[in-house]
């Protein structure tokens, strides 16, 4: 079900904007590009702190904006939580009555009952009698975001909410995100230009550049587009669902299953079945044209090659089919021409289950 048409046109001159999107009712919705693509702006359209010339947005049926029709509801009524890059919490008022403050405009009375479950979700219980300057970045920014849903809003924007983050606290919150990801039942639309982001948290990845969207869909879908800058760059991954099938303390390993087999990875302490996304760097993959005999790699998958393009650096991007997954892998160019390489053939693919990443 579609919760949010997206139709805007700005104008600035050296920066145009010009979107038009379908996006779904639940999960998130990552906004993925470098500086200048026009991901904060078109965050601000939809919120309402920017307004296009000409515009139509719809979350659930309801219209924010027609600008055939004249119609544009101000940010204050539009039922929304915004969390910024700066946390923005007053210095004055303890993380309780920070909490609190935004209840005093809501026309209905506010679900207490849901502020505690955010608290809890969030993990900030133990921080409600606290000032901000007694809370690190990450508390400071769990805090913002248990603020803008206290506000029991139909649709929750985060503009990089971890962009001002030192690397320590960027893992600290990101579980708190991810439990977000899968309790949270309204829409989320999360700006970022980071592809362990786009990797841990979205549902749906929408690529921009230039004011323009050059790819959106379902993660699965689109993270692996050839004609995608994004597949070249260093951190290129592919995201691939599983569950915790076996563990092997012995050997201090977890099997997990995926649609395409299993892999090997390193221990992790998850009940079996539990669900999981693995991250796989295209880095860390290789290719062989026979099953290895003798390796150190565990995790030797047979895939067909459905794609594959060659860069300016001396690199090969190959995409793979793994069962019915997709698998991308970055070789050198000199690889795939002493082996050959083709669209339709069959190889075997080795992924280094150390340098796998997987996320609860």
């Amino acid at each position: 079900m579609t919760a949010i048409l997206a139709r805007f046109q700005l104008d600035y001159g050296e920066f145009k904007l010009d979107v038009d999107l379908e996006l779904p009712a639940a999960g998130i919705t990552v906004f993925f590009g470098h500086s200048g693509s026009g991901k904060t702006t078109l965050l601000r359209c939809i919120a309402g702190l920017q307004q296009a010339a000409q515009g139509f947005l719809e979350i659930n049926g309801s219209i924010w904006q027609d600008s055939g029709r004249g119609l544009f509801l101000p940010t204050h009524k539009r039922p929304l939580g915004y969390v910024f890059q700066e946390a923005n919490l007053f210095p004055h008022l303890t993380v309780r009555d920070n909490l609190h403050f935004g209840l005093k405009r809501l026309k209905k009375k506010p679900d207490l009952t849901n502020l505690e479950q955010t608290v809890e979700l969030l993990g900030i219980d133990h921080l409600l009698e606290r000032l901000p300057e007694r809370l690190s970045g990450g508390e400071r920014q769990r805090v913002a975001i248990a603020r803008a849903l206290a506000l029991n809003p139909e649709i929750l924007l985060m503009d990089e909410p971890l962009a001002s983050l030192d690397f320590k606290r960027k893992q600290e919150i990101l579980p708190f995100l991810s439990r977000l990801h899968q309790q949270l039942d309204i829409p989320v639309l999360y700006v970022t230009h980071s592809q362990q982001e786009v990797a841990q948290l979205a549902d749906t990845l929408v690529i921009m550049e230039n004011g323009h969207i050059l790819a959106a869909g379902p993660l699965s879908e689109t993270q692996n587009r050839l004609e995608v800058a994004l597949i070249q760059d260093r951190d290129a991954t592919t995201v691939w669902q599983a569950t915790v099938a076996e563990h092997e303390p012995e050997y201090h390993l977890t099997q997990v299953a995926f649609a395409g087999g299993f892999l090997s990875l390193p221990a992790m302490e998850a009940k079996i079945g539990t669900p999981l996304r693995v991250q796989i760097y295209a880095r860390d993959v290789s290719i062989a044209l026979e099953a290895p005999v003798a390796t150190s790699i565990l995790n030797v998958l047979p895939a067909i090659i459905t794609d594959l393009a060659d860069n300016q650096g001396g690199q090969s991007v190959v995409m793979l089919k793994v069962g019915s997954e997709t698998l991308l892998a970055h070789i050198t160019r000199k690889s795939a021409l002493l082996l050959g390489l083709h669209t339709g053939m069959s190889v075997f693919a080795q992924i280094k289950g150390t340098s796998t990443l997987t996320h609860q």
